[in-house]
């Protein structure tokens, strides 16, 4: 049976982001702001749009049929209503825009933070891979010298040998 592997743990994809996580956007995090966001942001729903689009559908249709007749045409309270909703909703729109604009910079610059440590991060490797080499090849270099010495020494031993071997064979 082979051995478990360890679980991995979860990688947080977000933590070089978390640096910038205190940061406050253009208009601030009070209810009023996160509303007003929330609220520019349905407006581009096609939820939105339908329901706009049905509410509109019975209104004409109510004044025109003559079932009442509280904004006959040219339906001036229905071009009162949508120029409230454009003077409403341009502000908001932009105020989700400059938020989203706030984030995006946030994310920028903790992209750009995080690609600097990597490169720095990469450059100590370097450093330290070079030098990891350099001791390597002084170390290279010292066995070479050692072993010629060592050969060296090995036939010095060798001649020395055959010389005493030579003085006993010829003493007899």
């Amino acid at each position: 049976m082979p051995p478990d592997k360890p679980e991995a743990a979860p990688v947080d994809h977000l933590r070089f982001h978390r640096v910038h996580a205190h940061l406050t956007s253009t208009f601030g995090n009070d209810t009023f702001a996160l509303k007003a966001e929330a609220f520019a942001r349905f407006f581009g729903t096609p939820t939105f749009l339908g329901a706009q689009t049905v509410i509109v559908l019975v209104w004409i249709v109510l004044n025109i049929t003559g079932i009442t007749h509280f904004d006959v045409y040219p339906f001036i309270l229905l071009n009162l209503a949508f120029s409230l909703q454009a003077a409403y909703a341009a502000p908001l729109i932009l105020l989700a825009q400059t938020r989203q604009a706030a984030r995006d910079k946030a994310q920028s610059e903790a992209d750009a933070q995080h690609r600097e440590d990597i490169a720095i991060a990469n450059i100590e490797r370097q450093a330290q891979a070079a030098q990891t080499t350099q001791q390597l090849l002084e170390l290279l270099e010292q066995n070479t010298r050692l072993t010629e010495l060592t050969k060296q020494l090995t036939e010095r031993i060798e001649t020395l040998t055959c010389e005493m071997h030579d003085q006993f064979v010829r003493k007899p």
